[in-house]
């Protein structure tokens, strides 16, 4: 946490007004947090605290994100957000932005989603240019993750096309994950196939996210099928294949808190 400064200059080690990773990215608090009374009932206090500061500043982010096209480019806005909210509201955008092309698609516009396509590959080049250029460490960390997920949406929207996908209730939409921002509320809904959830505003930091191939993503859905049904997961084979990775990455696209033991 980051500790307020006193009137004399001291640090207050009662109240924070940001939170720090630890990878060195900060993020401000909505409004000062007190740390007082019972230390169980002020941390879940801090948790609330931490999920609300995400809450509005991802609703501030995807109001900015209506501009992309026409004041300030995504290259830019990605700037002036923390990597978590900048990977959460392209996804929110990618997924609008689909389901809009292919509804067009249904309604006969023969070249609606290949249209999409070409503003995916452009948005794609102007962050491969920002990585090009000179970055400071944590910057780049968060465009390249950004890219990781791009390259995916582009592949996705790619196959669309490809498969000839008739509309959005195609099964080649529905296992994707998909986030849709819900205004009224600032939540988020995350669906692939039958399975929605809200976004739980987990803070993880600027970590880096992996490359989604097809068995990634049949992991997903897999994995979110038994959390509907209230089973566990098992994913098995050998060591360092990636197990316990993809469980994780599915846990930051949630922002649902992981814990792994090592038993």
């Amino acid at each position: 946490l980051k500790f307020v400064l006193t009137e004399e200059g001291a640090v207050d080690d009662k109240v924070a007004d940001g939170m720090i990773a630890k990878d060195g990215e900060e993020v401000p608090l909505s409004e000062p947090f007190v740390m007082e009374g019972e230390v169980e009932a002020y941390l879940n206090r801090l948790t609330v605290a931490m999920q609300t500061s995400l809450r509005v500043i991802l609703s501030d982010a995807i109001e900015k994100a209506v501009n992309w096209e026409i004041d300030t480019p995504r290259h830019e806005w990605l700037f002036s957000y923390p990597a978590q909210l900048c990977i959460t509201g392209t996804q929110i955008y990618w997924t609008d932005e689909t389901q809009l092309a292919l509804e067009e698609y249904e309604g006969g516009q023969e070249d609606a989603v290949k249209r999409y396509l070409q503003i995916c590959n452009n948005r794609l080049s102007a962050l491969i240019q920002l990585v090009l250029g000179d970055l400071i460490s944590a910057d780049r960390t968060k465009i390249i993750s950004l890219i990781t997920m791009d390259v995916h949406s582009r592949d996705v929207i790619d196959r669309l096309i490809s498969q000839k996908t008739e509309g959005p209730a195609a099964f080649a939409w529905q296992q994707q994950l998909r986030f849709e921002w819900e205004q009224p509320k600032q939540d988020v809904n995350v669906k692939i196939c039958d399975f929605t959830c809200k976004y739980f505003y987990e803070w993880v930091g600027n970590t880096g996210r992996l490359v989604i191939t097809p068995l990634t993503d049949r992991c997903y859905i897999t994995l979110t099928m038994g959390l509907k049904l209230f089973l566990g997961g098992a994913p098995a084979g050998p060591a360092g294949t990636g197990k316990t990775e993809t469980t994780k990455d599915l846990a930051r696209a949630l922002a649902i808190p992981c814990y792994v033991f090592n038993c």
